[in-house]
């Protein structure tokens, strides 16, 4: 609607059709006439007239921001660029300028402002264009250094560098640019902050902190080092914290700059994280530009002669320093008198190494890996664990239990390549070789004491990847190695579980959509039974029941919250994976009690529990039946549709509002649904 308003509006600007206009107007109008007449009573709720109207002045009030800010756009386009070069060499249009800026008055500042800092090709440009109307006005500066940097997060790169590098140039603008470092760092710093703003506003206070930090001299590093270092040991604990990766990246960026910035002499802070274009660019504001001047364009004659004279200096340069090197003395050093180079060494073309044996029987494994000193047998054990187990199910089931607390337990002895890959494989194998009791003791593991948090993420790993490989169908009677293909559903370290459940959804939905169309056969996959049905209630229910008991290690909703986000996806992965469950009283208990787990959290802080949340929700109604939905869960869902709503509206994380919209609109499907079948 807002872009058929402006088409008309760009219409009447170039002399179009009036008739047009005044047909399509009289349309927009009486549109909700037309719709009810057409459809016959069944009018869609946007057309009726207490939700239409509304929509169309929202429609309009977005003409009305186009119209403003391309009429702002084509007068700063003209008066920039000719103020830039006028004020370049002339003081009297620079102080004509700063006049002109200055006798703006407040209510026009703020677009005046942002327009000049928008357009301005460099911080001197802006200096030379606004000189210190931000020390003088006090609109300006609250623009400048609160509502651009603090409030808004909209702005590119170049006009955070404009802007910072404005206030950096004059020594009556400093103060300013002290003080936008000391708030800027106190937001970063700020738990609240980091826990409730997107992570593009995150992004965008450090961008402005880098560049602060590049822009800072000497003395003014020593004045305010304790400061500095205060602020970022409280930042960096604030986004270490975060379940957000790129939270906890960014968080190591600034902290690695600052400790860059107020230890010059001595040891500075270094964290292990992923070098990406992003970080690469992060890390290059804190290495200040040159300043940005305008050179004149030249005709093609000269660039070249220019360029011509300017080759060899740059080669000559090149060649002073190839041949800067001194040649070493001929002289014999110790070094060459004790050499070893005489000597004959052996023929060991024909060595074979040697290679350990590994048990064939899977209690001779649990001896190895519970009392063996032998590092190459417990290294081939660890090997080849997965494949006894899995050959073995009769022996793995009178030791599944020990061989899991001991698989739990288990610590690289050796240096193995993938040694966590080969322990949590074996797991995987003993848990879906026998899964009640298995299951059972994993759970109650899980909230138990005396575990680090990386054993109990390792337990939520470990059962989602067996519950996925019991609901894979098996071919022609033979277990399904791990080993032949990897799961679909990856909760390793550094691994963004959200992302895979979101790619679960979409699978499942593309699933349940018909397609007609001609073309080759597909290939028949496999299919058998659903194996994970039978035991989903031993894999779900002990999870969910102890989540609000504080341990004196270990509390979830406390801060463990990584902890309680893995929880969180994991549920809803294990009730998705229960679909077409046989018994439906089943999957029924599983839903409604994964419903009233969600209702208790729906207003946690943490960005990462509620997208989890907000899966389980996907999960529920994916899986279970849609009558068993309505006539069990009626009373849920209703308050469920009601969060959902708020979500959308209000949630600063932008995943959290798709993830909410996306449910919103499985639920209008299954109503939809519900409609079509035949009483």
């Amino acid at each position: 609607m807002s872009a058929l308003m402006w088409e008309l509006c760009q219409q009447q600007a170039q002399a179009g059709s009036p008739e047009l206009q005044e047909a399509l107007l009289n349309k927009i109008v009486c549109l909700p006439d037309h719709v009810s007449n057409k459809l016959q009573g069944k009018t869609p709720p946007v057309f009726f007239p207490q939700n239409y109207f509304p929509f169309l002045g929202g429609a309009i009030i977005q003409v009305l921001q186009k119209i403003s800010d391309s009429l702002r756009e084509e007068i700063l386009s003209v008066l920039v660029p000719r103020l830039t070069d006028l004020t370049k060499s002339d003081c009297i249009w620079q102080r004509i300028c700063w006049r002109l800026v200055e006798c703006v008055p407040d209510r026009w500042m703020e677009a005046v402002v942002l327009g000049f800092v928008q357009r301005a090709p460099g911080a001197d440009a802006l200096s030379r264009l606004l000189g210190n109307l931000v020390v003088k006005n006090k609109k300006a500066q609250f623009v400048v250094t609160q509502k651009v940097l603090l409030l808004q997060y909209c702005h590119t790169t170049a006009v955070l560098q404009n802007l910072l590098g404005y206030l950096s140039l004059d020594s009556l603008r400093r103060a300013l640019l002290i003080q936008v470092l000391q708030e800027l760092l106190e937001t970063w710093g700020s738990s609240s902050a980091v826990k409730h703003s997107p992570p593009e506003q995150q992004q965008y206070i450090s961008k402005a902190i880098l560049i602060c930090l590049s822009h800072l001299k000497e003395p003014e590093i020593k004045s305010c080092r304790q400061e500095l270092l205060t602020s970022m040991m409280e930042g960096v604990k604030c986004h270490l914290d975060s379940n957000l990766p790129q939270i906890r990246r960014l968080g190591m960026i600034v902290a690695e700059s600052i400790s860059l910035k107020i230890n010059t002499d001595g040891p500075v802070l270094k964290f292990q994280y992923e070098e990406d274009d992003e970080a690469r660019e992060l890390k290059s504001l804190l290495v200040q530009a040159p300043p940005f001047c305008v050179v004149p364009s030249l005709p093609d004659d000269e660039r070249n002669e220019k360029a011509d004279a300017a080759l060899p200096l740059v080669l000559e340069s090149n060649k002073k320093s190839h041949t800067a090197a001194p040649m070493m003395p001929d002289e014999v050093s110790d070094a060459e008198l004790d050499s070893d180079d005489d000597l004959i060494p052996y023929d060991m073309s024909e060595d074979k190494e040697l290679k350990t044996k590994a048990p064939v029987y899977v209690r001779d494994c649990i001896e190895v890996l519970t009392g063996s000193e032998d590092v190459d047998k417990w290294e081939a054990t660890v090997k080849a664990l997965e494949s006894l187990v899995r050959k073995n199910p009769a022996a793995t089931r009178e030791v599944s239990v020990e061989l899991a607390k001991i698989l739990l337990h288990l610590e690289e002895k050796t240096c193995i390549e993938g040694f966590m890959e080969l322990r949590q494989r074996a797991q995987v194998a003993v848990l879906t070789t026998d899964p009640i009791p298995v299951a059972k003791y994993l759970t109650s593991q899980f909230y138990s004491l005396n575990y680090s948090l990386r054993q109990r993420m390792d337990i939520l790993d470990v059962l989602v990847l067996a519950a996925q490989e019991l609901s894979y169908p098996k071919s022609h009677g033979k277990t399904k190695h791990s080993g032949a293909q990897k799961p679909c559903i990856q909760l390793l370290p550094g691994s963004d579980s959200s992302k895979d459940w979101r790619r679960i959804v979409d699978e499942r939905i593309k699933s349940k959509t018909r397609r007609f169309a001609t073309g080759p056969s597909q290939v028949e996959l496999a299919s058998g039974p659903n194996e994970f049905n039978s035991v989903a209630g031993h894999f779900f229910f002990p999870l969910i029941q102890h989540f609000d008991r504080p341990l004196t290690t270990f509390d979830l909703l406390g801060e463990d919250h990584l902890v309680l986000g893995r929880l969180v996806h994991t549920l809803a992965i294990l009730m998705y994976l229960a679909v077409n469950t046989v018994v439906r009283k089943a999957v029924t208990a599983m839903g409604k009690a994964l419903l009233e787990f969600v209702w208790a959290l729906r207003f946690h802080t943490d960005s990462y529990v509620r997208q989890g949340l907000l899966s389980c929700i996907s999960s529920v109604l994916l899986s279970v039946p849609t009558e068993r939905l309505l006539e069990d869960m009626t009373e849920e869902l209703l308050e469920t549709q009601s969060w959902l709503g708020d979500v959308v509206e209000k949630d600063p994380d932008g995943d959290c509002r798709r993830l909410a919209l996306q449910n919103l609109l499985l639920m209008e499907n299954l109503k939809k649904k519900l409609k079509t079948v035949p009483s």
